[in-house]
């Protein structure tokens, strides 16, 4: 089984934490959707016939697209692809982009099963900081629209460490998401990226410095408040209840198979990496002359290695014993048992079987301890 991610690389506006491709500018829109109709056809052999369980239309805002826009892209994947007959089809959305009578066309008209909904938080003056395009009321209208238009399936995004965002105000950004009882949470710290309108900010003196204590404290919180209330954290940023984990994402965390189109994606098949242009017109240009614009990354061993021990270690599932025994070899298998006994002593990492796994303070430090097992 495999998946498929669509970018979809359009926004009303630029929110100021974000460093991810797109455009505010509609104008390209028609073009690109040729595009990414053109790249789908060049690229059918990709996942050597497996079967898609995951579609997943990321951006950007693909809540942008119309009912009949989504329906003649998923028209194309069906020419070349195999779906699942129990696909799971996500789109991530805006609040302001949606209205009960778009959510019931989506419904009614497309495949769509999921909604991610890109709230990140229910408080106005978080929303302004973060430059969001929508108000504290569209958050909460757009889940009640969603979930009156019958979808049931819904993951809600949500940051915290904002300078804005007090720790009593972060537990009522968890408890409202609970009342509207959200499945699905992916809750990220803030991070100022480089060559971000929230990294000139600062360094200009115009927003305070982002605190990596506060951050902390605050994941901390989130992970106790999400047990609390049987929310499973499978992976370091993401919650669910029993049996709605997101497919999609969890299959990049099993190291399967996807398939990225459109501009900026990442595709991925088990050997090689490789990820388009993130340029909207020489995307489409290329394209257009039969051509996709990609750089690649052959995965060597200690690469391959590496990669496994930071995804595996992030997720509940863990870093399996027998498999790297069989994958990695006997040697390499030895040397990680060796390095993990300190965490092991300090309390951040247990054995569960074959299983090793992150407990709750290694998890606050997950990114660290990774980069310490890796090969060098």
């Amino acid at each position: 089984m495999a998946g498929i991610y669509i970018h979809i690389p359009f926004c009303k506006q630029a929110c100021h934490y974000c460093n991810f491709h797109f455009s505010t500018s509609l104008k390209l829109k028609n073009d690109l959707i040729k595009a990414l109709l053109i790249e789908i056809e060049l690229q059918k052999d990709y996942l050597d016939g497996e079967k898609i369980e995951t579609l997943y239309f990321g951006g950007g805002t693909p809540s942008l697209l119309s009912a009949d826009e989504f329906n003649l892209i998923v028209d194309k994947i069906h020419q070349y692809f195999n779906l699942d007959a129990e696909i799971e089809f996500t789109i991530e959305a805006n609040p302001d982009d949606l209205s009960l009578q778009k959510i019931k066309t989506y419904k009614n008209q497309t495949a769509i099963n999921r909604f991610s909904l890109g709230v990140q938080s229910f408080l106005q003056a978080d929303l302004e900081y973060m430059n969001r395009a929508h108000n504290s009321q569209q958050a909460t209208d757009s889940i009640k629209m969603i979930q009156d238009a019958g979808f049931s399936n819904i993951s809600i995004d949500l940051i915290y460490g904002t300078p804005t965002l007090s720790d009593e105000d972060w537990l009522i950004n968890l408890h409202k998401t609970f009342q509207f009882e959200i499945p699905h949470i992916s809750a990220y710290a803030l991070t100022v990226e480089p060559n971000t309108a929230l990294e000139h900010l600062i360094k200009n003196g115009k927003s305070e410095v982002v605190s990596d204590a506060k951050s902390r404290d605050q994941m901390l919180l989130l992970m106790n408040v999400c047990d609390d209330n049987d929310y499973k954290q499978y992976e370091v940023s993401n919650f669910a209840k029993d049996g709605l984990f997101a497919k999609h994402n969890s299959n990049y965390w099993l190291n399967k198979k996807y398939l990225g189109i459109g501009p900026s994606a990442h595709s991925f098949n088990q050997n090689s990496r490789q990820w388009n242009i993130a340029n909207n017109v020489k995307y489409i240009k290329a394209i257009n002359e039969g051509s996709i614009p990609f750089e690649k990354e052959l995965l060597d061993e200690k690469q391959r290695y590496n990669e496994y021990i930071m995804i595996a270690l992030r997720t509940h599932w863990g870093v399996n014993l027998e498999n790297l025994r069989e994958t990695y070899g006997f040697q390499q298998f030895k040397s990680f048992c060796s390095e993990i006994e300190k965490y092991q002593l300090e309390g951040k990492i247990t054995i569960s079987g074959d299983q090793v796994l992150l407990t709750q303070s290694g998890i606050l430090e997950a990114d660290r301890i990774a980069s310490d097992l890796f090969l060098v």
